[in-house]
């Protein structure tokens, strides 16, 4: 069995006495995880202002002492609640073959670099790592997130050297791309405007694997020149696995829907998830977590109050984070599993 859960501290303080909470936390969750058997398979830290408080976040107990010891990416993206941080933490009791890998750039890998070659970077340090390994992108390569400074002046470039390397790397319109999200967000270094991570079943088959699709809600994105799945199916041992991409207010055609209204737009990408979902045999019901993305901080409070009531059971974080199109107000993604 796995297990998802989204932590926030209690304090809403300085940076330190955040940590401190959330340390408490995570460490009291994971005490009570393995009481059932189950372990740290990797976690998601959000900050609210990641070039001053990445040095002291790897510094503290909860990095160094927890979360470093298993996979952790680290994303600048606002948690929208008041807290300066977030931590999403995934657990399992399973001998799990899969691999997390957070790519991100030094301060001179990244120097005056533009985001079409920062993006190729990161997915060659990926590559080197399926080469080691013998692993190939098309089968192997399962869910991506990657994480744009400025998006609204850097996205095409990153979906020029996405489209560029899977092309090259035999992911087409015609055989198959991957789950992703391509979202607003920072990393720790300065000159960097691209991150991304990168999720890997290194003993995946293509034929344990379903696309799924909603042609009555969604458009395929290579429509418009963009290159992921809506979301895909995983069957892994006694379990199916769903990788739900970044999801907004789009309709068949792939045009903005309810342009200026959060509340709606929030609506209409529920249900587009929920037909991507019934697509595979599953429902919302068997979604372990959201994320949510909001474009403007002052939407947090009609958006909170739509997902507490929708899914008072699931663990969702809502953080601030540009969406590729300036009209999408909102965006969200989801992992969802069932027998």
């Amino acid at each position: 069995m796995e297990n998802y859960n989204i932590i926030f501290p209690e304090s809403r303080g300085l940076f330190v006495s955040q940590l401190s909470d959330a340390d408490n936390s995570v460490n009291s969750f994971l005490a009570e995880e393995q009481k059932q058997g189950r372990r740290l398979a990797y976690s998601k830290v959000f900050l609210s202002d990641i070039r001053n408080q990445y040095a002291e976040l790897t510094a503290s107990s909860l990095y160094t002492n927890v979360l470093s010891q298993a996979p952790c990416s680290i994303v600048g993206q606002s948690p929208l609640n008041g807290c300066k941080t977030a931590v999403l933490v995934k657990t399992t009791d399973l001998d799990e073959s899969l691999t997390f890998h957070s790519m991100r750039l030094t301060e001179e890998e990244a120097f005056q670099h533009s985001s079409y070659l920062q993006t190729l970077s990161l997915f060659n340090k990926y590559i080197d790592y399926l080469k080691e390994n013998n692993l190939d992108m098309s089968t192997h390569l399962v869910r991506t997130w990657i994480y744009i400074t400025d998006i609204d002046v850097n996205y095409n470039g990153v979906v020029k050297a996405r489209n560029d390397i899977f092309r090259q790397y035999g992911l087409t319109a015609d055989t198959h791309y991957v789950a992703s999200t391509g979202i607003g967000g920072d990393s720790q270094s300065g000159h960097a405007c691209v991150a991304i991570d990168f999720l890997t079943y290194p003993d995946i088959e293509e034929k344990q694997k379903t696309y799924l699709k909603a042609p009555e809600h969604l458009n395929p994105t290579h429509e418009y020149g963009v290159a992921f799945e809506r979301a895909t199916r995983l069957n892994v041992g006694s379990t199916q696995h769903f990788y739900v991409s970044g999801t907004a207010s789009i309709d068949c055609h792939g045009s903005v829907l309810h342009i200026g209204d959060v509340e709606k737009q929030a609506a209409r990408l529920i249900e587009n998830i929920s037909a991507l979902l019934a697509n595979g045999n599953a429902t919302l019901d068997d979604v372990r977590y959201f994320i949510v993305y909001l474009r403007d901080i002052s939407d947090f409070n009609a958006v909170d109050a739509i997902f507490r009531k929708r899914f008072p059971n699931i663990p969702y974080v809502i953080v601030q984070a540009k969406v590729c199109r300036p009209e999408w107000l909102i965006e969200a993604e989801c992992i969802a599993e069932k027998p």
